[in-house]
């Protein structure tokens, strides 16, 4: 009998490409479009022509294409946490949001609705059991340039057993386009990568808090960690810890942003040494590998997706907070992203900085 499985498809050749070889694999595959924005939101991704992308290759492969709306959905647990962050000069990720309420939250229980055991997605990322661990695991992708373990860091561990993600497996993101051609899906297997955040049309947050949120830039002073006025900023949501250029200061040693002070609205810089933390502490934690950390461990920590990983111990304070000691200050950690953990190439969990 053929196990029943339901695939996330976005329109692009991934999600695609993915949903072809579960059908290979002999699932019987249902295709699940998420609709998360308002047809007056053209976003780069969960627009009607990638749902109706996702509608032909259904029709081509002979599998069931649903459109879900969970407009209502994104809004709240996506866009609203968005501009949330912001307004408390934290610097959010959204796509480990949406992937924790939508793709693996709400997918998962359309899933239950439609009687079906598994869902699956066009991540970059392995998943299995391990022996060793007696539980289901996520590993880092074949394809490490492409690896996405950083986002999947927080969907509930209690749906592993369910997920599958037959993108995993493959070295080169070449070898998806090639699969696409194959199967005569040329102009999936052409289509660029989808980049940036999916509801902000052209990249562009600051115009988005600007006009869709309403945030009003107010002028403050640039500050140093003396407190000596060194110029004016724009508004202290237009700048991100780490940011160098376009400060439209000068001193004779490179400046960069290295925290607020909303209080007094103002923006504080220094040098490139006063960028690194030998510590910090990670909240709202989820953890895959362990129900708790009972003593401190080695891992190895991404402070953001596109960083190196760095080395690390962990020790957990409570249920919800985890605190990190780096082997080496490590600079730029920004409050709002995601700490995510790491064994070799097994995803431990994350959380995000304080």
């Amino acid at each position: 009998m053929e196990k029943k499985i339901i695939i996330g498809m976005s329109g692009g050749v991934d999600s695609s490409v993915a949903a072809i070889l579960l059908q290979e694999e002999g699932f019987d595959v249902y295709g699940i479009t998420l609709k998360l924005l308002n047809s007056d939101i053209n976003g780069r991704c969960c627009n009607i022509e990638d749902t109706l992308a996702s509608k032909r290759l259904c029709d081509k492969l002979g599998i069931p294409h649903y459109t879900l709306n969970y407009i209502k959905d994104f809004k709240e647990n996506v866009i609203d946490y968005f501009v949330n962050e912001y307004e408390n000069l934290r610097t959010p990720n959204p796509c480990i949001e949406c992937n924790k309420y939508l793709k693996f939250g709400k997918m998962y229980e359309a899933a239950k609705d439609l009687n079906v055991e598994y869902i699956a997605t066009g991540h970059y990322a392995n998943i299995e059991y391990s022996e060793k661990y007696g539980r289901y695991v996520i590993r880092k992708a074949n394809n490490i340039e492409k690896d996405q373990t950083y986002f999947l860091y927080n969907i509930p561990k209690e749906i592993l057993p369910f997920v599958r993600f037959p993108l995993g497996k493959y070295s080169s993101k070449d070898e998806i386009r090639k699969i696409a051609s194959s199967k005569g899906f040329t102009e999936l297997a052409n289509k660029p990568d989808s980049e940036d955040v999916c509801f902000i049309p052209n990249g562009d947050y600051r115009e988005f808090l600007e006009k869709e949120a309403g945030f009003i830039p107010k002028v403050g002073n640039i500050v140093d960690k003396d407190g000596n006025i060194l110029g004016k900023h724009e508004g202290l949501y237009k700048y991100t810890i780490g940011q160098r250029r376009g400060l439209g200061i000068s001193n004779e040693n490179r400046l960069y942003v290295i925290g607020y002070n909303k209080g007094r609205n103002e923006l504080i810089v220094g040098e490139e040494s006063d960028l690194y933390q030998s510590e910090m502490i990670v909240k709202d934690v989820n953890l895959l590998l362990f129900d708790e950390i009972k003593e401190p461990i080695k891992v190895n920590v991404k402070t953001r997706y596109s960083k190196r990983e760095a080395p690390a111990t962990i020790s957990q304070i409570d249920e919800n907070n985890i605190k990190v000691i780096f082997d080496n200050p490590e600079p730029r950690i920004t409050s709002g992203q995601s700490a995510v953990f790491y064994i070799d190439d097994i995803l431990v969990g994350g959380g995000k900085i304080v």
